[in-house]
């Protein structure tokens, strides 16, 4: 994946009813980091108060010291990390938001983006609404608040079917935790168990790490409600709509070892890889993948041409986000403190390379390069996803249309442009097929620019769910 990817811009991670609630977070935080490095958060009630921690930062500098769970009391918490879409990646910003209003004091944690945020923001401080954060999630709590219903989860139901978008929620108050999906199930959320407690995560891989057992998917558009008598309800009180989870989890975003969607990620991955030796087979000595989202596609790539897999680019996972490039001291420094060609492996061969998308090109063209390099006879480029030409509006931080080089270039000319001998991407039907999920329909937007929630205005597509000058699409 180039290092100008998209990211992921959250996780959210919740234990109810167990006496090491916040310990547990933690440590499912700490299996969701890939979905968010830029800061973290847990909050945890004791039965009568809530009790926050949250900071910028990885999960384990900011909960690196064992006296701040004596300060997380309680048997349930829930947590969160971020990678800012909504919002800019600030103090402010760190989730779970939590808040006292006149029913009590009531924390949320949000994966996922509004994409009617802005029109909701600004009906709400026309009535007096102050908003203390950049984030589209504040939005819900400020909707919970003025609701004139009852109940806490008459109120959740009021606000969410308010809001349009992709959203996987938790929220926590004094004496229950609720966890809501979107209709479209954009994103992947699920339920566990461990002994009397139970557990919602972004991805199994965070059950795994606290051996919880993994009980099932959260349905789209399904409410559960963890109550006091250890018990679960399980409520749908949306309009049902035909669930579109994003196929991009598969290809990116997921942890290889998760399950979602019905699907083991590694695996399809692994077809993603058969399918484009399928498509885009090519003599060659040689199959490297682009570490580490590329290994499974590489490896099932190889299987299928019957050439040889070799880890011929070496990465650098202690690189952090804010290494400091030396400027002009060494060219393309960027790319090559993350990966370093093996010349032994790489010289006189037909390399192929399998990344699983090209966002802006710039760091494709360097990684053939790099292999050219190194000795590489020919280098072609092969990539386990369609063309990433639109950008996603439903959680994920990609470029703006214009800085996809897929959306201006026609394959060819990419392939000119990263230097390479061919280039080759898995079609959109391959993709579809690889994945293996009769009867789904996707979120492909991000290929076909088709959208499957409307926008309530089109002249606010650049600015889904942001607020104004704090908006920043990553450069």
């Amino acid at each position: 994946m180039e290092f100008t990817r998209p990211h992921e811009e959250c996780g959210v991670f919740g234990v109810y009813n167990h006496p090491e609630a916040s310990n547990l977070t933690y440590l499912g935080l700490y299996a969701l980091q890939h979905r968010g490095q830029e800061s973290c958060g847990i909050v945890s009630s004791d039965g009568t108060t809530l009790h926050a921690h949250k900071r910028m930062g990885l999960v384990a500098d900011v909960f690196g010291n064992q006296e701040i769970f004596k300060k997380l009391p309680g048997r349930s918490a829930i947590g969160h990390v971020r990678y800012s879409t909504a919002g800019a990646s600030v103090e402010k910003n760190v989730q779970p938001i939590m808040v006292d209003y006149s029913r009590g004091s009531i924390a949320v944690a949000h994966n996922g983006n509004l994409v009617n945020a802005q029109l909701l923001k600004a009906e709400l401080e026309a009535y007096g609404s102050i908003f203390q954060t950049t984030m589209d999630t504040e939005i819900i709590i400020h909707l919970l608040a003025i609701s004139h219903t009852n109940s806490l989860v008459d109120r959740i139901v009021d606000a969410l079917n308010r809001i349009k978008g992709a959203y996987c929620l938790l929220f926590l108050t004094e004496s229950r935790m609720i966890a809501v999906r979107d209709p479209n199930g954009f994103r992947p959320l699920c339920l566990g168990k461990l002994g009397d407690a139970w557990v919602v995560a972004s991805e199994s891989c965070a059950l795994d790490l606290i051996e919880a057992e993994f009980v099932r998917e959260i349905e789209p558009g399904e409410m559960i409600i963890c109550t006091k008598d250890g018990g679960l309800k399980s409520l749908f009180p949306f309009k049902k709509v035909e669930p579109t989870p994003c196929i991009f989890e598969f290809v990116y975003f997921a942890r290889p070892d998760s399950y979602i969607f019905g699907k083991n990620v590694y695996l399809a991955r692994k077809e993603l890889g058969r399918q484009l030796a399928r498509e885009h087979g090519v003599d060659a000595d040689i199959v490297i993948p682009v570490p580490d989202s590329g290994v499974p596609a590489a490896m099932g790539y190889a299987e299928e041409a019957g050439i040889s897999f070799e880890m011929g680019l070496i990465r650098n996972h202690y690189v952090g986000r804010t290494f400091i490039e030396p400027a002009q001291a060494i060219r393309h420094f960027g790319v090559k403190i993350k990966l370093n060609p093996v010349r032994e492996i790489l010289k006189g061969k037909r390399v192929v390379v399998i990344d699983d998308s090209i966002v802006r090109g710039t760091t494709s063209r360097k990684i053939v390069k790099m292999v050219r390099n190194a000795g590489a006879k020919e280098v072609h480029m092969r990539i386990s996803s369609p063309p990433t030409s639109y950008p996603c509006y439903y959680g994920i931080d990609t470029p703006n249309r214009k800085e996809l080089i897929s959306s201006s270039h026609t394959i060819d000319e990419i392939c000119r442009y990263i230097t390479a001998d061919s280039l080759g991407y898995l079609s959109e039907e391959g993709l579809v097929n690889s994945v293996g999920m009769e009867n789904t329909g996707f979120c492909k937007a991000c290929f076909a620019g088709t959208y499957p929630v409307a926008f309530p205005r089109p002249d606010l597509k650049p600015q889904m769910g942001l607020f104004g000058e704090e908006y920043n699409e990553h450069e």
